[in-house]
């Protein structure tokens, strides 16, 4: 475990050096348009909410908080995500060493994490009047609803000769993301908490932080837009913004069921 949380104590600093390097040094993308604009936001959302969020985790689980544990695991989940969205859909850059050190020390530090908790522990933790069938059908709701937009979005376009709402090689690269990777866990993590599973109260956290935080960064990102005359009001801000609060809310809910401190060995 020691070595798990030196290496996240190490993505923290990444990510801070990482987010406010972009922020101060845009120039430093060589995307253009839309793709350079979304980096602003994902960069903000890091240094703002992400950063942050790691190191308060580690801090709460060094004093043997559960739900400090949780949020350590989800943070990181994040940071999975966000580095390999960078690393695949940003074009080469001076981050690029970053992107792939960070891409690799936050499944690093998330596998070594998870092989050293114990999940049916975890599970025993939270009350047994967690909704878990709101919160895993609510997951499970929000699967469904990202395969069907990207799926129905790639048949307008393929075989109706539709538009994609971004650039082709940019709607790719976020719908083959979602698809490989926030789908399956958004499902599974719904399906086992459904379930009850020790299992699933673990993926239902990492999931929903996950999604929580690139909810809102997709929210901000499409404010950014609509100030940059980029898209027309009120774009796709209702849609994310709805999904990005009721995501919070359901992961608050999971996480404000956690009872009792967490035994560390």
């Amino acid at each position: 475990m020691r070595a798990a949380y030196n290496l996240s104590v190490l993505v923290v600093l990444l990510m801070a050096v990482q987010a406010v390097s972009g922020l101060a040094f845009p120039e430093l993308y060589r995307d253009e348009g839309f793709v350079r604009d979304t980096w602003f936001g994902n960069d903000w959302i890091t240094l703002m909410l992400a950063v942050p969020m790691l190191g308060a985790a580690l801090l709460l689980e060094r004093r043997g908080s559960l739900r400090g544990r949780l949020l350590w695991f989800g943070a990181l989940g994040y940071s999975l995500y966000n580095y390999a969205f960078y690393l695949l859909g940003a074009t080469l850059n001076h981050f690029f060493p970053l992107y792939v050190l960070l891409s690799v020390l936050s499944v690093a530090a998330l596998i070594l994490a998870l092989a050293h908790t114990t999940v049916s522990e975890v599970a025993a933790h939270f009350s047994a009047r967690t909704p878990v069938r709101l919160i895993g059908g609510y997951l499970v709701f929000v699967a469904f609803g990202l395969t069907s937009m990207w799926l129905v979005t790639w048949a307008l376009h393929v075989f109706g000769g539709q538009p994609t709402p971004v650039a082709p090689e940019a709607f790719r690269l976020v719908a083959a993301l979602d698809l490989a990777v926030t789908v399956p866990a958004l499902a599974a993590g719904g399906l086992l908490l459904w379930r009850q599973s020790a299992w699933g109260y673990v993926i239902a956290v990492i999931v929903g932080v996950k999604s929580s935080l690139y909810l809102l960064l997709l929210s901000l990102n499409s404010l950014f837009f609509i100030q940059r005359g980029l898209a027309e009001a009120p774009g796709e801000l209702p849609m994310w913004g709805s999904l990005a609060l009721a995501t919070c809310a359901a992961t608050a809910l999971l996480l404000a069921n956690v009872k009792g401190q967490w035994k560390k060995r």
